[in-house]
């Protein structure tokens, strides 16, 4: 576990900030470089809008995966486990499975094509050379989380900056990168498109992300976890769109190098031609394949933990890391080896870009699940979705369904019109399963939670927590009775007003029978005497550098009162009370309670001392009486 340091804003943030750039990596990948190459290449400018949506939604659904490891201590995988039935889990941990080794997938392919053009090593040859890397993730982890996150950071940026100064130096047309963020697509770029989303959400990262979260340590308070789920917030929003930017880049630098010249890209080994401009004809191949060789491995190593996250949280299955890594490599590299043998690099690049649309076609088994377990409040209290989070988050599953929908019957259709007979009861078979699993997965959204992952003692005290906001005060109101016991009510309404740096509004309430008839308007010895008083008190406490107003007004003390604190925009008022009751109430009445009640701001209500410390006692019963 990573401890939090608690100096400061910025060290906190720095505590909490890594699991989002490991999860970045996946955005760059060199499945994200064949996507985007080939989006730049065939369609110009027209699908950024596609990227800038990806990565919108991408920045959702990870904060989404992030607070749900964070509020319950579960992974995506072992929130699964713990709540569907048991075929159903196997199911899901299949199709992640796929998702994995799809994803590895590009990775291997982006490993043996950096082989290729820094060494000219053979394909082949470096199919079995990606079979080995597994030692290079081993060495790593022993030197821990951090150092492996600074020496994939590291990585990333070095490919990152290479593309974002390229785009400036290939001059494209800025009027046509501006075009392209406004939606349209069309059946051609469907394909292409989707393969963009899938290359840029990918399932495993959601696994992945609310697994790493776990690696700091988070206090189990409602104040901690909420601390945990902002700093990650930020995280994912910075590490996120740096992603962004880079696979903006290559769409863009791939639009003003190959569209604009009409050149056809067929391989992914013609993108180094990218960064001729920069580099030179000669250093570009080279700077090209370390860059591509530093995507793959540093994806490599996160799709690993990817992986152990899958298999440990579905299966409750924890093997080596060194054979899980193995494993899925060498069931990667399956199609990679075939496709080599029949169809050389052309095959290869076709390969990476349905690796991606494997990957968006998983998407919605592993959507779902997150929005129903972070929308639930029995799971994760007080931090459940809330409505416009759940509306934005179901309208993302939509349309990613939607578009699998649309590209799945269409490439359907093709199978069946060039298959054969014995393709009918596989394709029927698989749309049928996939399609009851997806149905089933949204309708228990609906279905009432099967159990509470909180304790309902644990979600009061979170509610509570949840709405504690501090107080603003910029106005003190101090209701003064014009006795002895004043100074315990201004001066616990000057303390405040000081600790805040408000304005102090003096309050008396003149209510003689003759206000009581005319009001204001009425003149007495009595009014005069409690003007002067207000107007001395002011004049002594602005002597102390206090901020001072007076309010002086005329009728039933607990009317004027509340109309003051309306009128006056009051954010807290200070009353006195004398602590008597009983048949004392009836005599004194009960002013301070009653107007607790009648207003909305806070009341402090203090002490001012005994009944009989009136200054003018002869006309008590004419003056004001905030006594209970």
């Amino acid at each position: 576990m990573v401890a939090v340091d608690r100096r400061g804003w910025f060290r906190r943030l720095f505590s909490f900030a890594g699991p989002a750039y490991l999860v970045s990596v996946g955005y760059m990948d060199p499945g994200n470089w064949a996507t985007d190459i080939e989006g730049g290449a065939r369609f110009g400018y027209m699908l950024l809008w596609v990227l800038v949506t990806s990565n919108l939604m991408a920045i959702l659904l990870q904060t989404l995966s992030a607070r749900l490891g964070i509020v319950t201590g579960h992974d995506l995988a072992q929130a699964c486990r713990r709540e569907y039935p048991r075929p159903i889990v196997l199911a899901l941990w299949f199709l992640a499975e796929i998702a994995i080794a799809a994803c590895d997938l590009a990775e291997a392919i982006g490993t043996i094509i950096g082989l290729n053009l820094l060494f000219g090593m053979p394909l082949l040859w470096g199919c079995i050379l990606t079979a080995f890397d597994t030692f290079l993730f081993l060495l790593l982890s022993r030197y821990g989380v951090r150092k492996m996150e600074a020496f994939i950071f590291v990585l990333v940026a070095t490919i990152g900056a290479c593309f974002i100064v390229e785009v400036f130096l290939a001059k494209p047309d800025w009027g046509g990168v501006v075009g392209g963020l406004v939606p349209r697509l069309d059946s051609s770029a469907l394909y292409v498109a989707i393969g963009i989303i899938g290359a840029t959400v990918m399932p495993h990262n959601l696994y992945l992300h609310s697994s790493l979260v776990q690696s700091r340590t988070i206090s189990p308070t409602y104040t901690g976890k909420s601390e945990a789920c902002r700093f990650n917030l930020i995280d994912s929003v910075v590490a996120l769109n740096a992603a962004f930017l880079v696979n903006a880049a290559i769409l863009i630098t791939a639009a003003a190098d190959f569209f604009s010249r009409g050149i056809v890209v067929t391989e992914i080994q013609q993108a180094h031609t990218m960064l001729d401009s920069l580099l030179g004809g000669t250093l570009a191949p080279a700077a090209f394949a370390v860059a591509l060789l530093a995507a793959g491995q540093s994806s490599t190593i996160t799709g690993t933990i990817a992986g152990q996250v899958v298999m440990e949280g579905f299966l409750n299955l924890r093997i080596t890391p060194w054979l899980r890594r193995l494993i899925t490599r060498l069931v990667a590299l399956g199609p990679a080896v075939i496709v080599i043998s029949l169809t050389g690099n052309e095959g290869m690049y076709h390969l990476l870009v349905l690796s991606q649309v494997i990957l968006s076609l998983q998407l919605p088994f592993a959507v779902i699940p997150l929005i129903y377990f972070t929308s639930d409040r029995r799971k994760m209290g007080s931090f459940a979705n809330r409505p416009w989070v759940n509306v934005l988050a179901w309208i993302i599953a939509i349309v990613i369904i939607y578009l699998n929908m649309k590209l799945a019957m269409g490439q359907i259709v093709v199978w069946l019109s060039t298959g054969s007979a014995w393709l009918w009861p596989v394709l029927i078979v698989s749309v049928a399963g996939l399609a009851g699993l997806l149905i089933y997965l949204v309708a228990r959204f609906f279905m009432p939670s099967r159990a509470a992952w909180t304790e309902p003692s644990s979600q009061v005290s979170e509610s509570v927590a949840a709405n504690l906001r501090p107080m603003h005060v910029s106005r003190v109101g101090a209701a003064i009775e014009h006795s002895a016991g004043d100074a315990a009510i201004i001066s616990a309404a000057l303390s405040m007003a000081r600790a805040e740096k408000a304005k102090l509004i003096l309050i008396h309430v003149v209510n003689t029978p003759g206000t009581a008839v005319y009001g204001n308007e009425s003149a007495s010895l009595h009014r005069s005497a409690d003007a002067q008083y207000l107007n001395d008190l002011a004049k002594e406490l602005r002597a102390g550098d206090v901020s001072v107003d007076t309010e002086l007004r005329f009728g039933n003390t607990v009317s004027e009162i509340v109309n003051t604190v309306k009128e006056a925009g009051l954010d807290l008022l200070v009353m006195g009370s004398h602590g008597h009751a009983g048949l004392s109430d009836l005599i004194y009445g009960r002013t301070a309670t009653v107007v607790q009640h009648r207003v909305s701001i806070p009341v402090l209500i203090v002490k001012s001392g005994a009944a009989e410390s009136a200054i003018h006692p002869q006309s008590r019963d004419e003056s004001t009486d905030t006594k209970s």
